[in-house]
């Protein structure tokens, strides 16, 4: 097998997060079967929205089909791995994902199996926070499936004993388990109990489709139950069953119960009206949710398009809401979206006319009364033209329209071309402002979105570059759902983006950072020169400024028109002033990029760029 090490601050390959965190996007390095990375998680590296850790990523060519195993090993955090398709939103939630699977404390190992043919990006991270250190990575290509042995039999209301040990089967993402199978009719509903002292059990339910494992539902710890398993299912086809009894963590092993018995009563609905609001109370008589939790369910008429917002609050309890269609497919869910503390908000557009359920229920199993709401929300109002280089004044109230976290915005319209950039400014003296911008087609997703990008305090300035010919979206609200008021609004054409310049190595190049420079994603801005190196060639870089906290990168463009960082520095000379010195890996143009540390800034510099004595 091929076998291949990289030697790496893999980190720096992030540095495309150069100019202030994730400045710029980071360009995945591509991985294959044999590889063994060493790297680091540092500052500079691409990081998650809202800070919640820093991550390096990696590119896997895959054909449908295709199994892997990811080991990520480190001693200076708890390790953590999560695989998603490129194109998918890789914030979202994973196609898969390990903590500690390796079951050698922290470390962590991941396998999954590609659905389809295509490129995955693995981010190796922490668990959470911005802390990080040195870590190894490699990557096997698993062989084919064993084929899952036969599933012994257990009949509605019987207990059986069992044991997970080294002899077990393993699922395809390398969890123990053993299979039980049960017939049942559809409408049927199961209860199911899954106990074990030795280690945190997992009860999950399947069927068996073209030979594959298909899991329908699944409970970890059920209600005062404490860690043991607990799963309330409602049968949706006639015959066979599958139940697996595996450990939460890999690498638990021990004895087991499971019990399988007639379900309770589902929960029966009510009839709510749109605009209406009851009052009502879980009570210990009440039926269960599917995940075994008391539960007061609700059914209305709606019809396509039509958006509802769901209010759930109670001061005796944490509140939770569901919404089904009229097939019990689960299409939203919300906890603590709320105006206050632990009650519940949920917005949706409804996907078609016809009968829907809301099930209103505790965060927890939890006994108390509560308030629900049923509201129309005013459809969006159809977005207005937005003309480049004018100033608009608008105002944030309570009859515009609503986005899906309950904030009021006003949406403008505006014909872009592959490659420009543009910049949106929002001012408000009432609010937090907040920007996004978006494809004008389909539902509203955004591209890019900006909260304080000004540096001004709390107005916003974002700039973005545009992925191709077409309209953009460009909404403009407060960042809180109780934002209102007067702002300002102002869209500019900033052209392509500027072409790097040439520079001999030994030489001073001096310049000033200013409002038509390069952008990086938060708004900070950079000038760039390409130098032609040989391999091996040593280099320090120096980076000063008396008015700005200078920091510089250097790496290369990629072909997909990313940047992969290779080197960076913030305050090697000085507070204010970077130095860097780097080694060429091979022949080749590399691309040494002049930026600030924190955004917005501007003002002169000088970048010295020598052979190293």
């Amino acid at each position: 097998m091929r076998r291949k090490t990289i030697l790496a601050a893999v980190s720096s390959l992030a540095i495309a997060a150069a100019l202030a965190g994730p400045a710029f996007a980071q360009e995945p390095t591509p991985l294959a079967p044999g590889d063994q990375i060493e790297g680091e998680i540092a500052e500079g590296d691409a990081t998650a929205p809202d800070d919640a850790y820093r991550y390096d990523s990696f590119a896997i060519t895959a054909v449908a089909g295709q199994r892997f195993e990811v080991i990520m090993r480190s001693e200076a955090f708890d390790s953590y791995l999560q695989v998603q398709k490129q194109g998918e939103d890789e914030d979202g939630e994973p196609l898969a994902s390990d903590d500690d699977g390796l079951g050698e404390g922290l470390h962590s190992r991941l396998r999954f199996t590609a659905p389809s043919d295509g490129v995955y990006v693995l981010r190796a991270r922490p668990i959470s926070g911005l802390d990080g250190g040195a870590y190894s990575l490699s990557l096997t290509e698993r062989g084919p499936a064993e084929p899952e042995p036969a599933p012994q039999a257990i009949t509605l209301g019987q207990t059986v004993e069992g044991e997970i040990g080294d002899e077990s089967p393993e699922s395809d993402e390398g969890a123990a388990y053993q299979a039980w199978t049960f017939s049942g009719r559809s409408g049927d509903r199961v209860s199911i109990a899954l106990d074990a002292e030795d280690f945190d059990p997992l009860v999950r339910l399947g069927r068996t489709v073209n030979g594959v494992f298909s899991e329908l539902a699944y409970n970890d710890d059920g209600p005062d139950s404490g860690l043991n398993s607990r799963l309330v299912f409602t049968l949706t086809e006639t015959g066979d069953y599958i139940i697996r009894a595996t450990p939460l963590s890999a690498g638990g092993k021990g004895s087991y119960s499971l019990t399988l018995s007639e379900g309770p009563p589902p929960v029966q609905a009510r009839d709510i009206r749109i605009g209406e609001e009851v009052r009502g109370e879980l009570t210990e008589t009440d039926g269960r949710s599917a995940n075994g939790n008391r539960a007061d369910a609700y059914r209305f008429n709606g019809r396509e398009g039509q958006r509802v917002r769901i209010d759930m609050t109670s001061s005796a309890f944490d509140t939770y809401v569901e919404l089904f269609d009229e097939n019990q497919t689960s299409l939203a869910t919300d906890d603590d979206g709320g105006p206050e503390g632990t009650n519940s908000r949920l917005i949706f557009t409804l996907p078609r006319t016809g009968s829907y359920v809301i099930e209103a229920r505790a965060f927890s199993d939890s006994t108390g009364a509560y308030r629900l709401n049923l509201a129309e929300v005013e459809p969006e109002k159809p977005p207005q033209p937005l003309a480049f280089g004018a100033t608009l004044q608008g105002e944030i109230d309570e009859n515009d329209s609503r986005d899906d976290d309950d904030r009021g915005f006003d949406a403008f319209v505006f014909e872009g071309r592959e490659g420009q950039r543009v910049r949106a400014i929002m001012r408000s003296g009432d609010f937090d402002t907040y920007l996004q911008i978006g494809a004008a087609e389909g539902d509203f997703s955004a591209l890019a979105s900006d909260d304080d990008g000004l540096g001004e305090g709390t107005d916003s300035r974002l700039s973005f570059t545009l992925p191709s010919d077409g309209r953009y979206v460009l909404r403009a609200s407060p960042l809180g759902s109780d934002g209102e008021g007067l702002y300002s609004l102002e869209l500019q054409d900033r052209g392509p983006q500027p072409q790097p310049g040439s520079l001999l190595v030994g030489t001073t190049a001096r310049g000033v950072l200013g409002e038509t420079d390069a952008t990086a994603d938060d708004n900070s801005f950079y000038d760039a020169y390409r130098v032609t190196l040989k391999e091996d060639e040593k280099l320090v870089i120096k980076m000063v400024s008396n008015e700005v906290d200078s920091f510089i990168v250097i790496g290369r463009p990629t072909e997909s028109g990313g940047f992969e960082g290779l080197g960076s520095d913030d305050d090697g000379l000085s507070d204010t002033h970077s130095k860097l010195e780097w080694t060429a890996p091979e022949d080749g143009t590399f691309e040494i990029r002049a930026g600030t540390f924190q955004q917005g800034q501007t003002g002169a510099y000088a970048l010295i760029v020598e052979k190293q004595p």
